[in-house]
């Protein structure tokens, strides 16, 4: 069969549904069937799914003229999405493709969910289209005889590949796809990716920089301009000197009318916790919506989460409180609108939220922006013009992280040996491995042998055997138990399951939290409030409440930051407030506190950064606003407090958030000592930043995760997991032994790396550096707080005083600044 009549089947088949096939499609189908590797580039919501299943379903076709009689057994095709909630979405569409056309193909989903009954089938009658996780093909590359299993396949799709590239699950992805290239000679290698700034890149990382497969590549753009329509929920009457959360519950009224006009709104909160307490405080005001309104987060149980996708789409439900959870591909054509409750913090996150209303080619997304305090509507004025620009955000691939190459190599082990002349090559075609060196891959390989330098005298650090044809192998079952217990990348805090007391699984809860309750205290989780019994295997205990609660879980990754590109457009919007062209409808409703701000101080230019001093009975304030993000912020806060010291001894506490930060002492700081020393300058940094902010300590958490990744420390067997106390004091050991006694150990200097790199993102905080030093420094001595540091001086009292407690006396603070 030809390669135009097979577009003909096609063709015919979405002509049966009444669709048109977009020329993004076709294009994919074209490139696929010529035998290329790519990238696709499209939307949520626009037919990216068809895109591939169907050249996957066309070439069996092709290689198997009587695919309608007699069907070739074995794995044709895997995809991968990094989201178990999905997985019944792909596999539909895969299953109407495959049926429609006649193939006999078997669709199957091999993830965390699926039960051991029919992952003992699937290992003796594979399915022909496998849908699964990262983790679940790592469990495969783990297995005997999985080059059997593979040997055939022709097609690997990496779904989302977006929210894996730029994370060490993408660093696993780079090493399972350098096996599957050797291991499946005909594989076709696809990701599918929503709106990125570096695509290009994104495209080599997934393929290898020096492969065949990206000489012999594609990226394919759908170039679906999507109609996004930005409307920012304004309140009649606003406060001058506004704070973060003020005004979020305070709108809850406003919310109302735009749910009840929609058929199906979706609320997205940027945390769990501020998702529980909306969807609380919404019922508490309207119970009639009881029945009506559901809340979704990746920490409820999974039968409530696949119960509200399903309302969702059969219309059953009025309006659904969510998190990131419900961002990617899951299908909702009936959604109408969406809410977005506080900053997304960056574009691509607020696109994708834009784009699950009026998820349908052609269809007209709607967004409401619900600020949480006033200066958010700065974020959503920006956001406008991010959609007209289609500004999007880069993401930052990983190099060598080392960690996840010593869990691959030790699941190779385990799947029956390697040799590593064999994988070398390989694993250096990856973008993450690129610069691999010999020296650094014999650590690696002695390290799973006999542990490092400081561990050799340890058995239970040697873990691999070497045969005598050079041949790395596990004999030990236990040890090859362990391993496959533990594979995967994501490492949080140590998560309890919640359980009525007879039995009725409700969610998950971190152990941080939970260390903080007492016997008989009320918490509010999954909508309903529940108080807390015991802690009894790795378990909460609660029974229902009708107490009434404030008192919320908090997880960690609760707090996000304001991305480069978001950061760059906020800032866009200030300086034309500052020209006083207030050009849209946010910005002009901000007028009163940018004419407070000018009045107390200035509103800075593009050429201006803003230092403005005052004093309190707390102390001396200098606040800065770099306009960076508050990750950024808390590295320069920390920095500048450092280099301040240098010069005459005083001691700071700091507070930050995404527009600046503030740096307190019971003394003056002498200002234009600051400005005469250059103290912004980026020069010396990475130093200056090692000393000022206790690096060794932030790199101890760090090295925690690259412990339970490389193996080094066991996390525990199901309901009998290691307490997260005990798994960091076992870490911590391993770290300091390394520190005094092995220095040199590449995951010990890894875990420095990571800190720098990551989580204080130091390339980011050069850049800034380097941007104000080309600035002119503005200091200004206020009278008073301003409109720009209330924020901050809130945000530092909330970490020291209750909910209602912090209400009053920020009351009394505004009554006092307006008095003035």
């Amino acid at each position: 069969m030809n390669r135009k009549e097979l577009y003909t089947i096609a063709i015919d088949w979405f002509a049966k549904q009444g669709w048109k096939p977009f020329p993004f499609q076709k294009k994919t189908w074209k490139a696929f069937l010529e035998g290329k590797h790519g990238l696709l580039n499209a939307p949520t919501g626009s037919g990216k799914t068809y895109a591939l299943w169907f050249p996957i379903v066309l070439n069996y076709i092709k290689s198997n003229p009587e695919y309608k009689t007699n069907k070739k057994k074995g794995l044709k095709a895997i995809w991968i999405t990094p989201l178990r909630a999905l997985s019944q979405e792909i596999k539909q569409a895969a299953e109407r493709v495959a049926n429609d056309l006649d193939t006999q193909l078997t669709v199957g989903i091999r993830s965390g969910d699926t039960p051991q009954k029919e992952r003992a089938a699937q290992k003796r009658n594979p399915p022909d289209l496998l849908i699964t996780t990262p983790e679940s093909l790592q469990l495969f590359l783990a297995s005997k005889d999985y080059q059997k299993l593979f040997k055939d396949c022709s097609a690997i799709v990496i779904d989302e590949w977006h929210e894996l590239f730029g994370t060490k699950r993408g660093v696993q992805m780079e090493l399972a796809l350098s096996r599957l290239k050797t291991v499946a000679p005909k594989l076709k290698i696809w990701g599918i990716s929503a709106t990125i700034g570096n695509l290009d890149q994104a495209r080599e990382v997934l393929l290898g920089p020096d492969s065949k497969a990206f000489q012999n590549s594609v990226l394919v753009k759908a170039n679906i301009k999507k109609n996004i329509k930005v409307a920012s929920i304004i309140p009649d009457k606003m406060e001058t000197f506004p704070w973060r959360g003020h005004l979020g519950i305070h709108l809850l009224d406003e919310v109302i009318p735009i749910i009840r006009n929609s058929k199906t709104t979706l609320l997205f909160t940027n945390t769990r916790s501020q998702c529980e307490i909306w969807f609380q405080r919404i019922l508490e005001r309207y119970p009639e919506f009881a029945g009506e309104f559901a809340m979704h987060h990746s920490s409820i149980n999974k039968e409530t989460r696949l119960w509200v996708e399903q309302a969702i789409r059969a219309e059953t439900l009025k309006a659904v409180v969510c998190t990131s959870s419900l961002d990617l591909g899951v299908d909702f054509a009936p959604v109408e609108t969406i809410i977005q409750i506080g900053g997304p913090k960056g574009v691509a996150r607020f696109l994708q939220r834009a784009g699950r209303s009026g998820h349908r080619p052609g269809a007209v997304s709607v967004i409401y922006f619900l600020p949480t305090h006033a200066i958010e509507l700065v974020e959503a004025s920006a956001l406008q013009q991010a959609v007209k620009k289609q500004a999007v955000e880069d993401r930052i691939p990983y190099l060598n992280s080392f960690d996840v190459l010593i869990q691959y190599l030790t699941s190779l082990a385990v799947s029956g040996g390697f040799y590593p002349e064999e994988i070398f090559p390989e694993v250096k075609q990856t973008f993450c491995f690129q610069s691999i060196t010999q020296d650094q891959w014999s650590w690696m390989l002695q390290f799973i042998t006999v542990g490092s330098q400081s561990l050799q005298n340890y058995d239970e650090y040697k873990k691999v055997e070497v045969a005598e044809d050079g041949r790395f192998f596990i004999q030990s079952r236990a040890v090859a138990m362990r391993h496959r217990l533990q594979i995967g990348t994501i490492v949080g805090d140590a998560v309890l399951s919640v359980r009525y007391q007879k039995g009725g699984y409700i969610g998950s809860i971190e152990e941080y939290f939970v260390s903080k309750l007492t016997r008989g205290d009320v918490f509010t989780f999954a909508g309903k409030n529940l108080e807390f019994i015991r802690i009894k295997d790795m378990q909460v205990h609660v029974k229902n409440s009708t107490k009434k609660t404030n008192r919320v879980p908090s997880w960690s990754g609760g707090r996000m930051t304001l991305s480069a590109q978001m950061s760059e457009l906020l800032r866009a919007e200030l300086y034309q407030a500052s020209a006083g062209n207030l050009y849209s409808r946010e910005l002009k409703s901000l007028k009163h506190i940018f004419k407070q701000q000018q009045v107390e101080s200035i509103i800075p230019s593009n050429q201006e950064l803003l230092i403005e001093t005052f004093e309190t009975r707390e102390g001396h304030h200098m606040v800065i606003y770099p306009f960076e993000g508050r990750f950024v912020h808390e590295a320069m806060g920390s920095l500048l407090a450092y280099r301040i010291s240098l010069l005459s001894p005083i001691t700071f506490s700091l507070a930050f958030n995404d527009y600046g930060f503030e740096l307190l002492s019971d003394h003056a700081v002498d200002i234009q000592q600051v400005l005469d020393n250059e103290l912004f300058s980026p020069d010396h940094l990475l130093d200056d930043l090692q000393k000022s902010l206790n690096a060794t300590e932030m790199a101890r958490r760090k090295f925690r995760d690259i412990a339970v990744i490389s193996g080094m420390v066991f996390t525990g067997y199901p309901h009998k997991m290691i307490k997260m106390k005990h798994l960091q004091s076992n870490s911590q050991l391993l770290f300091d032994v390394f520190r005094d006694y092995e220095a040199d150990n590449i995951l010990f200097q890894q875990a420095f790396r990571e800190t720098f790199e990551h989580q204080l993102e130091e390339g980011r905080l050069r850049i800034a550096l380097e941007r104000i030093e080309a600035q002119q420094i503005v200091w200004k001595h206020c009278e008073k707080a301003t409109p720009f540091s209330f924020p901050i001086i809130t945000d530092r009292l909330r970490e020291k005083l209750s909910s209602e407690k912090l209400e009053d006396r920020i009351r009394r603070m505004t009554a006092k600044l307006m008095r003035r």
